[in-house]
């Protein structure tokens, strides 16, 4: 496997991951007679963080594990990624977060079963707003995934003990999800929320209602729109 393969194939493994990870929390949270169920926020946001932190250990061996397609779009963007691996990062972003989903369902098959709330069945897979307002959920959604780039360009820039910058990475995301997770669940990534929706939509989900697609655009256009602008400060800023 050649180094571009490597590095795409290590996007779909650690978004897998990342996914599997993630969407576990909230289906352990969310499904009827899992030991977790009722555990809250704080686990849930928690649960994001260790995955981020998980995947990237996973995955950042062999590629510079984004997991993100608002994250490779700003770092193209800053000129710090090929624009050539932009698309081939983003497909493989988002069959990673199919086969993650996928994952989830088939660990949780049995309390699926036993979930008859539609909503929170979808909320395993994708997220969704708390109040729809796609004006201001769009808004949120940039926000989140603004601070989440800039920050990402800013740990470049600061010397971790080796090994650490993953850690950092979840904290980051858990603070995210405990500050500004509330109006929208914090997508701030189009493939954890696409990738598991597609997996919503064409599974045979036991007690599943609609995938809420008029709602799928936001956590697409939201986080690109932040990534982009992260990524246009940035470059404003004399390094």
């Amino acid at each position: 496997m050649d180094a571009n393969n490597l590095q795409i194939f290590s996007e779909f493994l650690g978004t897998l991951i990342l996914v599997l990870l993630g969407d576990g929390v909230v289906a352990a949270v969310s499904l009827n007679k899992s030991k977790a169920q009722g555990a809250g926020w704080v686990a849930v946001t928690l649960g994001w963080g260790a995955a981020v932190t998980m995947a990237i250990y996973v995955s950042g061996f062999m590629g510079p594990a984004h997991l993100n397609p608002a994250v490779t779009l700003g770092l193209a963007i800053t000129g710090n990624f090929s624009w050539g691996l932009v698309v081939p990062f983003m497909i493989a972003q988002v069959l990673g977060g199919i086969v993650g989903a996928i994952l989830v369902w088939i660990t949780y098959l049995p309390h699926f079963a036993a979930t008859e709330d539609e909503t929170a069945i979808l909320g395993t897979f994708a997220t969704g707003p708390a109040i729809r307002d796609y004006k201001s959920n769009v808004v949120t959604e940039a926000i989140g995934t603004f601070v989440l780039v800039f920050a990402l360009l800013a740990f470049g820039q600061n010397a971790f003990a080796d090994g650490f910058n993953p850690v950092v990475v979840g904290l980051l995301i858990l603070a995210l999800g405990l500050s500004l997770g509330g109006p929208t669940g914090y997508a701030i990534n189009p493939a954890r929320d696409l990738g598991p929706r597609i997996a919503h939509q064409i599974l045979p989900i036991a007690n599943k209602g609609g995938s809420d697609w008029s709602y799928s655009w936001v956590p697409i256009v939201g986080p690109l729109v932040g990534g982009a602008l992260a990524a246009g400060l940035w470059m404003m800023i004399p390094l």
